[in-house]
């Protein structure tokens, strides 16, 4: 299986990272977009550079692009593709639909990673089911198939949360260090806190998650008291207005 990558940035490298990782026997191929970026990733995991994006088409199996949404009808109209060669875009927001149209091939599918591909541990979001996609990223984390273009949006906003947990868990790591605690010791905290919740809520399922936090934040408890503190912010609310305002961009071009 040849790989093409069209636009080595954050993500795709990442994932590039991951499939060399997993030693999957996959054969990667690297367009010269952001010659420095693929050159040093080149060199870096062996993959293959290319002379330009049409030799990376001619040559892969299968595509994935990962520019910006603004680049996508750019890079569409400097390449040609099969009628039937596999396309996987990890562009946000443009659907499988327009991807269709623009690049000419009808077998299109898109895939949604965090950074974790790097590391094989990335929930692997796609669309649709038994797609290329599906089988070829399967090595970088947890599939996840979504029956619909919405639901994939849905997993994309999800995506999305995956980042804003990081700028959450760097105020709780800060909050310890600024208490007496050594950086290590903060992390190891906010971090473990998580862990726990997560390992403690698959092992209760099909308990609810709320119904498991009401039993430990009972009247009268430190927990309880810091949870008020929280609502009265709007903390946890604030995650299903971020949450709203991202899914009405993304399904801005959604058929229907």
């Amino acid at each position: 299986m040849k790989l093409g990558v069209l636009g080595v940035g954050d993500l795709t490298e990442k994932m590039v990272r991951g499939l060399y990782r997993s030693k999957s026997g996959i054969e990667l191929l690297l367009a010269p977009r952001n010659r420095e970026r693929a050159e040093a990733l080149a060199k870096d995991v062996g993959c293959t550079l290319l002379a330009s994006n049409q030799d990376v088409v001619d040559t892969a199996d299968v595509v994935l692009i990962g520019v910006r949404p603004s680049q996508v009808a750019e890079l569409a109209a400097q390449v040609s593709f099969k009628p039937y060669q596999a396309l996987v875009s990890v562009v946000t927001g443009v659907p499988v639909s327009e991807l269709k149209k623009l690049f000419g091939t009808e077998n299109c599918s898109r895939a949604m990673l965090s950074a974790a591909s790097e590391i094989n541990r990335s929930t692997v979001a796609v669309y649709p089911p038994d797609s290329p996609a599906e089988t070829l990223l399967s090595s970088l984390g947890n599939v996840v198939s979504l029956n619909t273009e919405v639901h994939f949006e849905l997993a994309t906003v999800g995506a999305c949360m995956n980042g804003w947990f990081y700028f959450l868990f760097h105020e709780l790591e800060q909050w310890f260090v600024k208490k007496g605690l050594t950086a290590q010791q903060a992390r190891e905290l906010a971090f473990s806190s998580v862990e726990d919740c997560v390992a403690y809520s698959r092992h209760k399922q099909p308990t609810e998650l709320r119904e498991i936090g009401a039993a430990i934040a009972l009247p009268g408890t430190y927990t309880a008291q810091g949870l008020e503190v929280l609502n009265g912010l709007g903390a946890n609310a604030a995650w299903k207005t971020a949450s709203e305002a991202v899914f009405e961009l993304l399904t801005e071009k959604e058929p229907g």
